[in-house]
């Protein structure tokens, strides 16, 4: 499946962000979907997970309670919310999917097969 985020830009501390993932080429709702970060001189991290009908979500410790993950499967999207932003979460955020035929999210991007080009999500102090 190929995927195409978008909905990056420059926030202030404190502010919200909507970035968004619409995927092509495949059968979206077969697909467990997972959005990682990746600062500059930083490894790629974890940031949020979904199964494929929403039945589960993960999130890291550092989003956890300020960010929220969905998806309509209608609309092959993917989404991010992120509230109260703060300088540390400035990063390239990219999208992943893994399919899958159960309901596991996983928090390692090793599973995810298919990434899309990230988009930069920069808060400002």
């Amino acid at each position: 499946v190929q995927l195409q985020a978008s909905g990056g830009g420059l926030v202030q501390t404190g502010g919200s962000l909507r970035i968004s993932c619409v995927a092509s080429g495949g059968t979206f709702s077969t697909y467990a979907m997972g959005w990682f970060r990746q600062a500059p001189g930083k490894e790629r991290e974890f940031v949020a997970a979904i199964s494929q009908r929403n039945q589960n979500t993960l999130y890291a410790n550092s989003v956890k309670g300020r960010f929220t993950i969905s998806r309509d499967n209608a609309k092959d999207t993917l989404y991010l919310e992120m509230n109260n932003l703060k300088p540390e979460d400035t990063a390239v955020y990219y999208c992943a999917a893994q399919r899958r035929s159960d309901a596991i999210v996983i928090a390692i991007p090793q599973p995810y097969s298919d990434w899309g080009q990230g988009t930069l999500v920069t808060v400002s102090s």
